[in-house]
């Protein structure tokens, strides 16, 4: 790719640890065999992809990181992103970056912003009162800054990891009584876990909105969303922008845009997915971006190459086995293309 150009893309890397280490309750962990088949398939698929910035989750070893580069052949040109304190006893959202490309040091986002308040008194005299009490991600967000060349500006990106659609085991809560509740945990557990995940997509969007809003400042989301595009959950963070006509302009200061939506507008039918559940294909993982990386934008100053989906690892059930993931790995890639407002905003005539 030419300078400016950029590729980004994420990896749930599906609890890689180091062996003979604690994954939750399982206090062995992997085999070192099963760990040298993560290695192999992880570094092989990064190999491949070759992406400037990756977002990973479920990373709970740095030095498997550096193993996994390592395998890839990537040691030498990108560096990993993984919190100073991390102790390896827990996941976290992590990076690898190209090393040039880097500007100044990453951060990891616990807390929700202070203008995260989700409270209302009720809209209607049908609604009554409701206030949602959570303050934190359950995964630390990573934000990192990158610039692809001395030209272009720096672009903001966040790593995600929203809360699992699995149903929150409510029956391990003092309040939990089996014969009261028994009959509808998994009800209950939906509901909570939806609720958790539904919050961190609004922190987050303030953060983002925070930035991006009435700015020129181009923003990318990588992450393992647990929802697909058309959920509340990708709403939230995208604020539902219009997509336009191959030849009008236009794009939405705040909106976000999904390397989905853009590649299917150039594919002749809709077959991308990154899980499987119940034979159901579909898309958990996503990479959203600002106005400034998409086609029909005024704003515009990358041009979407293409998404490209690793996904036949998911036909076949035997991960924990054969060191696979249980998500398609995505990677987009961005062709460095202003448009003439854009090139005049920026100088260069």
């Amino acid at each position: 790719m030419a300078d400016r150009d950029i590729s980004f893309a994420s990896f749930n890397l599906y609890n890689l640890q180091l062996p003979g280490e604690a994954i939750y309750s399982d206090a062995d962990g992997w085999t070192q065999e099963i760990y040298d088949r993560k290695i192999r398939w992880t570094g092989d698929t990064l190999a491949r992809l070759s992406p400037d910035f990756v977002g990973f989750q479920e990373l709970w070893a740095r030095q498997a990181l550096v193993d996994a580069l390592e395998s890839a052949g990537l040691s030498d040109s990108h560096t990993p992103l993984v919190p100073p304190d991390h102790d390896g006893r827990s996941i976290v959202c992590a990076g690898a970056v190209r090393e040039e490309i880097l500007v100044g040091e990453p951060e990891w986002i616990t807390d929700f912003p202070d203008e995260m308040v989700l409270r209302s008194e009720g809209d209607d005299p049908q609604t009554e009162a409701i206030a949602v009490n959570l303050s934190s991600f359950s995964r630390p967000v990573l934000h990192a800054r990158v610039q692809p060349h001395p030209t272009t500006p720096v672009i903001d990106v966040f790593v995600c990891h929203f809360k699992s659609r699995r149903p929150t085991q409510i029956w391990r809560d003092d309040w939990y009584d089996r014969d009261v509740h028994g009959d509808h945990v998994t009800a209950l557990g939906y509901a909570i876990s939806t609720i958790r995940r539904t919050a961190e997509a609004a922190a987050l969007r303030v953060i983002v909105t925070k930035i991006a809003k009435e700015t020129d400042t181009p923003v990318v989301i990588i992450g393992d969303m647990n929802d697909g595009k058309q959920s509340n959950t990708l709403n939230i963070l995208t604020e539902q922008p219009s997509y336009l006509a191959p030849l009008s302009f236009g794009g939405v200061d705040n909106g976000l845009y999904t390397a989905q939506t853009l590649q299917e507008y150039r594919s002749t039918r809709d077959v991308y997915y990154t899980h499987i559940f119940k034979k159901d294909r579909e898309s958990l993982d996503h990479i959203l971006f600002s106005e400034q990386f998409y086609d029909n934008s005024d704003d515009r100053l990358w041009l979407f190459r293409e998404m490209i989906v690793e996904n036949d690892h998911l036909n076949v059930d035997d991960h924990k086995f054969s060191g696979t993931g249980d998500h398609g790995v995505i990677r987009t890639e961005f062709r460095w293309k202003p448009t003439d407002k854009a090139k005049a905003a920026l100088g260069m005539g």
